[in-house]
């Protein structure tokens, strides 16, 4: 879960299980928001962090009654799940559970989401935004990451709606995407040409705006595979983040054989 209240921090995260402080001495006063980055899948094993938590602690600017703001936000879309209050000890248990834990003001107690319901909101990373001085990208990187992510998730959409309207009666000659998903032959070879072909701008040295160009006929082409198989991108980012502060050996050693 990250903590912030603005959209453009969720960009930079760090491997699960990590934390990052930084608030300056600040320009004004006032409460310091913490952004949360949640992930779908289930958190990781605990790790010992307790420095690292003492010093996250400690560089929170606490208002006159010990709180700060938290929203907790989807750590692909960037979407935010919740906001609500913490205060040191709800911070701690929600980097300790990696599940959101806020502090209810009403009830004077913790609580954490989903205690009752079950749907817990799992935490993969948490910063600090204090007086904006803790963003960790520049804006316009930070435009450009969004986009990207944004541009993943409109392609698949559009897919998906190709491949709901094949349910319905078919008027004239369908399109590329339709065609693909109901050829898993034609799809399957496609996937392996484009593939083929983004290699070859690397052995040929070809310029750098033709290999941009043959991987975004690989990931179309592998999306439209990914929708035939019914499996989401989110899916896949979510294996992505487990494999980032892992060894590319490790993690191959570990995967099941089948």
């Amino acid at each position: 879960m990250v903590v912030s209240s603005s959209l453009r921090l969720q960009p930079a995260r760090l491997p699960a299980g990590r934390v990052s402080g930084g608030c300056s001495s600040g320009r004004r006063r006032g409460r310091c928001r913490v952004a949360f980055a949640s992930a779908a899948g289930v958190p990781g094993k605990d790790v010992s962090l307790q420095s690292k938590v003492g010093t996250l602690l400690d560089s929170v600017k606490w208002d006159d009654k010990g709180l700060a703001v938290a929203i907790a936000q989807n750590v692909d879309t960037g979407a935010i799940l919740m906001q609500g209050f913490v205060n040191r000890d709800a911070l701690a248990a929600t980097i300790s559970s990696r599940k959101a834990t806020f502090y209810s003001r009403s009830r004077s107690s913790l609580w954490t989401k989903g205690e009752t319901s079950r749907n817990f909101i799992n935490i993969s990373d948490v910063f600090l935004d204090c007086d904006r001085d803790s963003d960790i990208l520049e804006p316009s990187q930070v435009t450009r990451n969004e986009l990207a992510l944004s541009t993943l998730y409109s392609l698949e959409s559009t897919i998906s709606r190709r491949k709901a309207e094949l349910a319905e009666p078919q008027d004239g000659k369908p399109s590329w995407t339709k065609r693909l998903l109901l050829d898993n032959k034609l799809l399957c070879s496609k996937v392996r040409e484009e593939a083929d072909e983004l290699c070859r701008t690397l052995e040929e040295n070809e310029d750098t705006a033709r290999t941009a160009s043959e991987m975004a006929d690989v990931l179309y082409h592998s999306m439209v595979l990914l929708a035939v198989r019914d499996v989401k991108m989110e899916e896949v980012l979510e294996i992505l983040r487990h494999r980032f502060s892992r060894s590319g050996i490790e993690e191959k050693k570990s995967r099941t054989k089948g």
